[in-house]
C-alpha cells in the first residue's frame, strides 16, 4: 500500500508533452478540429445553429448570381436595338430583379453573418478561458515549479480561443464555399467534363504550399515560446507597479529595455523571413493557376468565335470559372488554415488533458472537524520536481492538537516546505502526514482545505473592498460584520480599518479607481484577519509577524494564545520572541529536526536554539542603544 502511493512519485518528471491520435500523419492532427467544433457547440449551440442557416444561405448566393448573369447578358444581347418598348424590356427584367434580389440578400446575410459570429465569438472565448481557468485551478502545485509548463500554459492560454473561433468560421467557409463551388461546378460540366477538373487541379499546388508552410511556422512558434516568455517578462517588468521602484533606483530601465529590443528583433527577423518564403512560394502557386485561367479563357474565345457561344455563355463561363478558381483557392486556403489550427490546438487540448496527482482517493474519509490526537509527521522525504536537492530528508515531528508549535531555522531549512506538505499541496517521496493517525492521502483535498487555515510567507495583496478580502477566507459562509470584526480585531487590523475613509467598504489596491495602498506591515495584518475569518481547527502561519514592528508584534502575542484556544497551531518563524510563546519549539536545519523542546528547555541545552537567541537579544540590545 505505501509502496503502491510512492511509487507514482519516483520518477519527479512530468510529462508535458502532447497526447491523444498519432501526429505523424497530417490527416490525424485534424482530430483536434472536431473537438473545437465541440467546444463551440458547447459554448452557443444556438448561435452556431444559426450561423450554419446563414452560410447555407450565403453558399447558394454566388452561384446564383453567375447562373442569373448569363439570363441577363442573353435577354440584354436580344433586346439591343428593339428599342425602349415594354415588350422588348419585359424580358430583361426578371434576371435584372433577380440580380438585384441576390446582391440585397448578399449584403443581408452578410452583416448577419456578422453579427452571430460576434455574438459566437463572445461565448467560445469565455468558455475557453472558464476550461483554462478550472484546469488552472485544478493541476498540482509542482506544475508551477517546472519551466516547461510554463511554456505549455502559455501557448494554450496566447492561442486556444483565437485557433477555435478561427476554426469555427473556416469550417463555415468551408462548407459554404464547397456549396458553392459544386453549384458552380455544375454550371460548367455541360461545357466539357474537364472543365472542373481543370479548376480543381489549378489550384491544388496551393495546398500543398500552405500545409508546409503552416507546418513550418507552427514549429518556429513552438520553439520560440521561451523567447516570447521573456520578452513579456522584460515588458512587465518595465511597465508594472511592482517593480517600478527598484528599476529606477538600480537605473535598470535601459537594460531591460535594450534586452527586450533585442529579443523582439530576433523575432521579428525571423517571422519576416518566414512570411518572404511562404509568400514567395505562393506566387508561384499563383502563377501556374493563372496561366490555366488563360488557357481556358482562350480556348472559350475560340468557341466562340467558331459560333459555338454566345456572349451570354462567355459572361457565365469567365464568372464561373474565375469565382470558382477564386472559390478553390479560398477552400484550399480554409483546409491549410484548419491544419494550422490543429497543430495549435494541441497544446490546449494536451493542456486540458493533465490530470493532478494530489487528488481524492476512490473512497475518500471525512477530515475531522476537530484534532483529538494531533498531526504526525512520520519519515518524510521530499524534493521539489526537477530539483536535486532533497528540501526535507527522513523528517518526522509532532503537533499535539491544542498546541501551539513554533518552527524555527535557517532560510532554506524547509519550513516553508513544511507547510506546504501539511496542506497536501504535495505529495510526499516517502513517508507519511497524518492526522489523528489517518494519512492525509485518504482525505478529498478539497475537504482537508477547509480544516486548514494559512497565512503564507508571502501573502497575495487582493484588489477589493476590504470586507471581501478578508471574506475570501471563507467564501462557503456568507458575510457577517462580527465574524469581520472579529477576524480584524484578532490580527490587529481593526486600527487599519478604522483609518481608511469607507471603514470595510474601502477599496484596497491601487490598479483601480478610488482603491487605497497599504504598507507591508497592513496588507500583512489584512492577510493574518483573512486566516482568522476561516473558523478552522488547524492555523498554520509562515512568519506572521514579519513585516510588524517590534510594539504590534509583542501586542499580536500577547493575544495569540487565547486567539488559538482550543485550535492546533503551527507558526514558522525566525523571531525568537515570537518562538518563545510556543508550547513546542522545533528547531530545523538542512530539512532536519535537530532540537526540541519549550523556550526554557532549549535554553537549558546551550544548543543552536540557545546561541541564536543570546545573538538575537543581543543585536536586539545594541539596536536599542544605538537608537
Amino acid at each position: 500500500m505505501d509502496k503502491a502511493r510512492t511509487s507514482h512519485r519516483a520518477e519527479k518528471g512530468i510529462n508535458l508533452e502532447a497526447k491523444g491520435p498519432s501526429w505523424n500523419k497530417a490527416r490525424d492532427k485534424f482530430t483536434y478540429v472536431t473537438r473545437a467544433l465541440s467546444i463551440a457547440w458547447t459554448a452557443a449551440s444556438g448561435w452556431t445553429i444559426a450561423w450554419l442557416m446563414l452560410l447555407l444561405l450565403q453558399g447558394f448566393v454566388p452561384a446564383a448570381t453567375v447562373y442569373f448573369t448569363k439570363l441577363l447578358v442573353d435577354t440584354v444581347s436580344d433586346a439591343v436595338g428593339g428599342g425602349m418598348n415594354w415588350s422588348n424590356l419585359t424580358p430583361v427584367l426578371y434576371p435584372a430583379s433577380a440580380m438585384g434580389t441576390l446582391l440585397l440578400l448578399g449584403q443581408v446575410l452578410q452583416n448577419a453573418v456578422v453579427w452571430v459570429r460576434a455574438a459566437q465569438a463572445e461565448l467560445v472565448t469565455d468558455h475557453i478561458k472558464e476550461l483554462i481557468h478550472r484546469k488552472t485551478a485544478a493541476i498540482d502545485l509542482e506544475f508551477y515549479d517546472i519551466p516547461a509548463y510554463f511554456d505549455h500554459m502559455s501557448r494554450a492560454n496566447e492561442e486556444a480561443d483565437r485557433r477555435v473561433l478561427s476554426i469555427l468560421e473556416n469550417t463555415g467557409m468551408l462548407a459554404q464555399n464547397l456549396i458553392t463551388l459544386l453549384a458552380i461546378a455544375g454550371i460548367l460540366l455541360p461545357y466539357g467534363w474537364w472543365v472542373p477538373f481543370v479548376l480543381i487541379g489549378s489550384t491544388l499546388p496551393a495546398l500543398g504550399i500552405i500545409v508546409r508552410h503552416q507546418g513550418i511556422y507552427h514549429k518556429w512558434w513552438r520553439k520560440v515560446t521561451p523567447h516570447r516568455r521573456w520578452a513579456r517578462y522584460y515588458d512587465d517588468v518595465i511597465t508594472q507597479r511592482a517593480s517600478a521602484q527598484e528599476v529606477r533606483l538600480f537605473g535598470l530601465s535601459e537594460l531591460f529595455r535594450l534586452r527586450y529590443q533585442d529579443i523582439r528583433k530576433r523575432l521579428r527577423t525571423s517571422h519576416i523571413r518566414l512570411l518572404r518564403d511562404q509568400r514567395v512560394a505562393a506566387m508561384g502557386a499563383g502563377l501556374l493557376a493563372l496561366a490555366a485561367t488563360v488557357a481556358i479563357i482562350g480556348w472559350m474565345v475560340t468557341r466562340a468565335f467558331k459560333g459555338l457561344a454566345t456572349l451570354g455563355d462567355i459572361a457565365l463561363f469567365y464568372q464561373a470559372f474565375i469565382q470558382g478558381q477564386n472559390l478553390m483557392r479560398t477552400l484550399l486556403g480554409s483546409i491549410g488554415v484548419l491544419y494550422s489550427d490543429a497543430l495549435f490546438l494541441e497544446h490546449l487540448f494536451t493542456f486540458l488533458e493533465l490530470e493532478p496527482r494530489v487528488k481524492a482517493p476512490p473512497q475518500p474519509r471525512s477530515a475531522p472537524l476537530s484534532l483529538q490526537d494531533g498531526i504526525t509527521v512520520d519519515g518524510v522525504t521530499f524534493r521539489y520536481p526537477g530539483s536535486e536537492n532533497v528540501a526535507l530528508h527522513d523528517f518526522s515531528l509532532f503537533i499535539p492538537a491544542g498546541k501551539t508549535v513554533a518552527i524555527v531555522g535557517k532560510n532554506g531549512a524547509g519550513k516553508s516546505t513544511l507547510i506546504k506538505l501539511l496542506c497536501r499541496f504535495y505529495d510526499a517521496d516517502a513517508g507519511h502526514v497524518r492526522w489523528d493517525g489517518i494519512d492525509i492521502r485518504d482525505f478529498d483535498p478539497l475537504d482537508l482545505w477547509k480544516r486548514i487555515t494559512v497565512l503564507f510567507q508571502y501573502p497575495v495583496n487582493y484588489a477589493g473592498p476590504v470586507k471581501e478580502v478578508i471574506g475570501y477566507g471563507d467564501v462557503s459562509s456568507s458575510e457577517a460584520a462580527d465574524r469581520l470584526a472579529y477576524a480584524a480585531s484578532a490580527a490587529e487590523a481593526d486600527e487599519i480599518v478604522d483609518r481608511l475613509p469607507d471603514k470595510f467598504d474601502t477599496l484596497l489596491g491601487k490598479q483601480f479607481l478610488g482603491g487605497v495602498d497599504l504598507s507591508g506591515g497592513e496588507w500583512q495584518r489584512v492577510a493574518l484577519a483573512r486566516a482568522f475569518y476561516r473558523d478552522a481547527p488547524v492555523i498554520l502561519l509562515d512568519e506572521p509577524t514579519s513585516f510588524m514592528d517590534s510594539w504590534a508584534e509583542m501586542q499580536w502575542l500577547d493575544r495569540f494564545r487565547s486567539l488559538v484556544k482550543g485550535r492546533t497551531a503551527l507558526i514558522v518563524t525566525h523571531r525568537f520572541t515570537t518562538a518563545m510563546r510556543a508550547d513546542i519549539i522545533y528547531v530545523m536545519d538542512a530539512g532536519q529536526i535537530v532540537e526540541s523542546g519549550t523556550h526554557e528547555e532549549l535554553l537549558s541545552k546551550n544548543g543552536t536554539y540557545a546561541d541564536s537567541w543570546h545573538m538575537q537579544v543581543q543585536a536586539e540590545r545594541e539596536q536599542t542603544h544605538t537608537s
